[in-house]
């Protein structure tokens, strides 16, 4: 009996307490996923208005999205996201904690607690002092009138390195390719830098300190870019120009081989999981890998293939952007519940989903096809993959290395599979993308060493 009054009494008196609460401060939570979790942080401000708020997801390196409105009323917090077209909605507890739902597109349970979130260890990447050069550079692209910034290092004794431009992969990236709390292009260039070897950097076009846009561009214009970079190193002294090759990550691969192709003075390209086959076939293989991994069970995604398969197919095709989003609307719409078609969250995440389908660099890469450039490099070329990536399947793309690069005739081709690797190269558990950040390894010791061994190795021929 003395329980049950104890209990009733704290459910009279907590609330009290709760209504006159400031919530100011960070609260953050992990998001219920299929292939694992997220964590998603909010960053809450009291004003005389009310509260304004930022979202972050620390997991994927993204930080102050804006959001529209936030409502703290009768213990219930209430937040609108829509450049992610998302929304939070959760009920403040007796214990301090925020119980509630994460919506894009669906509900997904998202408890909040407060307080900054736990920072992930990261043990491979370096910290200052470092044992050689770190210079800060710009660096001019004259064909697109931008300046791009970046970092080199030199090794700190010596002269005449060989040297590598690290190229990254799709979406916004800066020079440390920095993704999910991850910094793999630091810890490579680190890595190769305290080996000799001379590693330049940068941010891509209209992210961190690069000038230009980067939502127009294509990976032709990264090819640009990545030129410009490769220009500089010739500039210095301290590099061998005899020596410079390309280190692609992801599309980054896709872009030092067509360097390789362009340019016979690279004198060696490194592919990290690079895209090698064209780009609607890349994507409908990742789509199953993905779709697989999440638990969709076979028949269903014999179900959606042909839906996908068609809808890649319209953005390989010669028709104006508006053409294309109309039947690109009707294929969409497809896969989705006259319930779904009825509710405004899901609709613009689905409208959402064809902007970026229509983006010049996405209509680009479905329409590429790397074969020539495949066949014209000429160049040492060392191609890795992870056996368990779900973005760039290991078998298809290091085939088309090992068929097209030697059809030239090329006997300086190397390929190797990682087992139990992801795409970021890292030793994966699940190995879905959800797990990059959740992982403390950046990027296997094995794929490091080979990388510095096979470019010293060629530096003595």
């Amino acid at each position: 009996m003395k329980k049950q009054f104890a209990l009733l009494l704290m459910g009279i008196l907590v609330p009290v307490c709760i209504y006159s609460q400031d919530i100011s401060g960070t609260w953050n939570g992990k998001l219920s996923l299929p292939t694992g979790s997220l964590t998603i942080c909010f960053n809450l401000q009291k004003t005389e208005q009310g509260y304004t708020s930022t979202c972050d997801s620390p997991d994927q390196g993204v930080k102050g999205i804006p959001t529209e409105s936030t409502l703290f009323k009768d213990s219930v917090l209430t937040i609108q996201i829509p450049n992610i077209h998302a929304s939070y909605k959760g009920k403040l507890g007796a214990d301090n904690k925020i119980y509630g739902n994460f919506t894009q597109g669906i509900p997904l349970k998202l408890d909040l607690e407060k307080g900054e979130s736990a920072k992930m260890n990261r043990p491979q990447e370096p910290q200052p002092p470092f044992p050689y050069k770190v210079e800060d550079i710009t660096i001019e692209n004259p064909q697109a009138g931008i300046t791009l910034a970046g970092t080199l290092t030199l090794p700190e004794q010596g002269s005449k390195f060989p040297a590598v431009v690290l190229v990254t992969g799709s979406g916004p990236q800066n020079r440390d390719e920095e993704i999910m709390g991850h910094k793999p292009f630091l810890v490579i260039a680190d890595y190769l830098t305290r080996n000799g070897i001379a590693v330049l950097r940068c941010d891509d076009r209209g992210v961190g300190e690069s000038k230009g846009v980067y939502a127009s561009a294509t990976n032709e214009d990264f090819a640009s870019d990545a030129e410009a970079a490769f220009q500089y190193l010739k500039s210095r002294k301290e590099i061998n120009s005899k020596q410079i090759g390309i280190i692609g990550h992801s599309a980054g691969g896709t872009i030092a081989f067509m360097l390789a192709a362009r340019n016979k003075e690279v004198a060696f390209i490194v592919s990290l999981a690079g895209a090698t086959i064209q780009g609607d076939s890349l994507i409908l293989k990742q789509s199953e890998m993905i779709s697989k991994s999440s638990g969709m069970p076979d028949a269903a995604w014999e179900l959606t293939k042909p839906v996908l398969r068609t809808r890649y197919a319209l953005l390989t095709q010669d028709k104006s952007t508006e053409e294309i989003r109309k039947e690109l609307y009707a294929n969409v719409a497809q896969t989705l519940s006259p319930g779904q078609l009825q509710d405004p969250n899901v609709m613009k995440q689905a409208e959402a989903q064809m902007n970026s389908m229509l983006s010049p660099w996405y209509l680009h890469f479905m329409r590429y096809d790397p074969t020539s450039d495949l066949k014209k490099t000429k160049c040492p070329v060392l191609a890795l993959n992870g056996e368990k990536d779900l973005q760039v399947d290991a078998d298809m793309n290091l085939g088309a290395v090992e068929q097209w690069v030697k059809s030239n005739g090329n006997k300086q081709v190397t390929t190797k599979e990682y087992p139990g690797l992801n795409h970021l190269f890292q030793a994966c558990k699940t190995c879905t993308i959800s797990e990059y950040g959740q992982l403390e390894e950046t990027i296997s010791p094995e794929v490091l060493k080979d990388m510095s061994d096979w470019i010293l190795k060629l530096k003595k021929k």
